[in-house]
This record gives structure tokens, sequence and C-alpha cells, in this order.
């Protein structure tokens, strides 16, 4: 029987549940986890531990400590990660997460399968997705960083105010930080395979964000800590929310406004709910897709090529796709009847500039010289 019981704990939900058990003691953040499982249906945890009958107890116990033991994957016949994303499946970070997916396939002649979840599909919301990869839980996930910044405050660099505006800038920034994004995930137990950037943010609302007093008092969803200051400082109400809360939080009236690309409204369609985008270049912050270590290290060394060939190929399609998309998105936009607000003052886009200088201030703060120095070089490299 308790043969029986560890098989099935191998499929998804009771693989995802054995982790958690596992990881008890290892890492502290996983009442969210509970929660989700518990969510769905797995009435077996609770927010103050395992509620498992003593037969269940002992197969979970034997399975996760097997699993501990090896790298994902190797629980199951051949190798097929879950990967989280918990951005749409029509996003740009989903081209790149699939044609990573098709070409590991290919060079790897089946070897290891990647099955995508897109929009938060497998229960991760992008400020989980460090600590299941670290500990195991997940051995793939394309994260949007910022919200991850009480983690390391490194992961806040791509998203600080009106600094890298363009493709081209967001890219230099990133190589200028690169060794540091390696040294954290490194830290945690993780590989950085590649990046994606957003296209620049502006302001989706149901009137023009186009002065100081259109934000007063505006309530405006934010992506991490660096716009929840830069907005309050404008006057805003600002709130931040994980993407998978923005709809619903819209459709209540909870929120009137969203902070983000024209890539992400057009991906979860903003025109249903809102009427105006204002065009302000607020900054292009990252997506960044990371491995397990104990995954990537238990490959073949031609394996590992493999992964790393076909991230490369990943993160070049999403830098160039991100440059073409805004044009695309715009059309998309227009022809379901939003109204593109382009051409601000240049007085509004100086206040909203220094209504974040205090968001920059505080990275200083937290980052040192190290922070100091990363935006020396930028600035050095673009001539800002």
């Amino acid at each position: 029987m308790i043969i029986g019981e560890q098989r099935r704990l191998l499929d998804k939900h009771w693989l995802l549940l054995a982790y958690c058990v596992a990881g008890v003691g290892r890492k502290k953040q996983y009442p969210a986890f509970k929660y989700k499982l518990c969510n769905q249906g797995v009435e077996l945890m609770t927010v103050k531990g395992a509620a498992l009958s003593r037969r269940l107890a002992l197969a979970t116990g034997l399975v996760a400590a097997t699993i501990w033991a090896m790298p994902y994957g190797a629980a199951e016949a051949g190798q097929k990660w879950d990967m989280a994303n918990e951005y749409n499946a029509t996003s740009l970070h989903a081209e790149g997460d699939r044609l990573f997916a098709k070409l590991l396939a290919e060079k790897t002649g089946g070897d290891i399968e990647i099955v995508h979840h897109f929009g938060g599909a497998i229960g991760y919301k992008s400020k989980d997705q460090l600590d299941a990869v670290g500990d195991g839980a997940l051995p793939i996930a394309d994260t949007y960083v910022g919200p991850l910044g009480g983690i390391d405050p490194m992961f806040l660099l791509p998203s600080l105010p009106f600094l890298a505006a363009t493709a081209e800038e967001a890219r230099i920034l990133y190589e200028v930080a690169k060794p540091h994004y390696e040294k954290v995930f490194a830290d945690n137990n993780q590989k950085l395979l590649w990046v994606s950037p957003w296209p620049p943010s502006g302001i989706w609302a149901k009137k023009p964000a186009d002065s100081m007093a259109a934000l007063e008092n505006l309530k405006i969803r934010t992506y991490d800590a660096n716009g929840t200051i830069t907005l309050k400082a404008a006057g805003a109400a600002a709130i931040q929310l994980s993407w998978a809360d923005v709809v619903p939080q819209l459709s209540t009236g909870g929120i009137q406004a969203v902070l983000t690309s024209a890539e992400g409204g057009t991906n979860a369609k903003f025109w249903e709910h809102l009427s105006h985008f204002t065009e302000i270049n607020y900054a292009m912050p990252l997506n960044m897709v990371h491995i397990n270590l104990d995954t990537y290290n238990g490959l073949s060394a031609e394996q590992q090529q493999a992964v790393l060939d076909s991230a490369q190929a990943a993160g070049d399609l999403v830098w160039n796709l991100a440059v073409e998309r805004v044009a695309m998105n715009y059309a998309e936009m227009e022809a379901n009847g939003l109204t593109i607000v382009q051409g601000v003052d240049g007085g509004y886009l100086g206040a909203l500039s220094e209504a974040g200088k205090e968001a920059v201030a505080q990275w200083l703060v937290k980052t040192g010289d190290t922070g100091a120095a990363i935006l020396a070089e930028y600035k050095q490299r673009t001539g800002k």
C-alpha cells in the first residue's frame, strides 16, 4: 500500500505536497504555498502544519526524502519540467519560453520536456517563484523580479524610474548588473538563464493620466516598491499588486488605473475596463528565467549546453520582440477603441522624475557602493 501511495505522490499536486513537507525546516516561506494546496482541495495540509494520515505521512516522508536526494525530474521517467510564468500565454515572455522549450526538446532528442503553466496556472505568483525554484518545488520559472526586491534590492534596479526608457538602455543596464544578478541566484541555489524586458511602462486609466492633477488620489496599481514610492510622491493612491490580482481589482473598482506596459494591458484586454493609455516611458522592467541548480547540475554536459544554447536563443528573441511589440500593441489597442495619449508635457514628465528620486535614493541606501558603481557605469556607457 505504501508503494502505491508513493506513486500517487509523484503526480503533480502530490509531488508539490512532498516538496512542501520536505521544505519545512529548510525554508521559512511556505504559508502562501500551503494556502494554494488547501485551495486546490488538498485538505491534508493546514497553515499550522501537515494534517496527514499516519500511513500517508510515512509515504510522503519517504518520497520527500528521496526527492531531496536527487535533481528534479529524476523521480519520473525522463525529464519533464514544469515551468511557471505568472503572465499571459500571449505575452512576449511566453514566446521566449515556448522557443526555449522547442529548442531544448530538439537539442536533447526529446529527453527534456517543458510543461508550460502560463497565467499563474500552477499556483505561484512571481513573488513566490524564487523560493519555489530554490527549494526544488519548481525546476524552472519565468519571473517578474520587481516583487523580489525585499529578498535582494538588486531586483529593483531595472524598474528604477526614468533610468532606462529604451530597449537599448535596458539591455546596457542589465549587462552592467548581470554579475550581481547571477550571484543572487547562485546564493539561492539557482542559475540565471536569460532575461526578457517589458516594453516601456505607461498608465492605463479611464481618462488621460497626463498631468499631476490627473494623478491626484488616483487608485493605481504598481508592480513593485519603486512604482509605489514614485506614484505616492506624485499624489496618487498607489498600491502594489501581483499581476494575477489586477483584473479582479479592476472589475470590482478596487483600483482605477494600472502602471504597466502596452504589452501587459493588451495581453489582459484592459480595454474591457479602461479607456486610455498614457505613454510616459516610466521604466522597462525585467523578467528573469532561472533554473534550480541541482536540476541543472544533474544534467549531462551535453544537456547543460543544450539548456544554455536554447536560453541564448530565447533571450535574443524577446529582446528583439520588445522593440517590435509597441507598434503591434498600439494597433490592437486602437482597434479595440482605446485612446493612446502621447506627447505629454515635458513639465509633467519632469515632475514625475522628481517624484521618483526618493525610490532611487532608497535603492542606493540599500545597495551602497555596489549600487552606486552600477549606476555610474551605466551612465558612463549611455552618456546619460
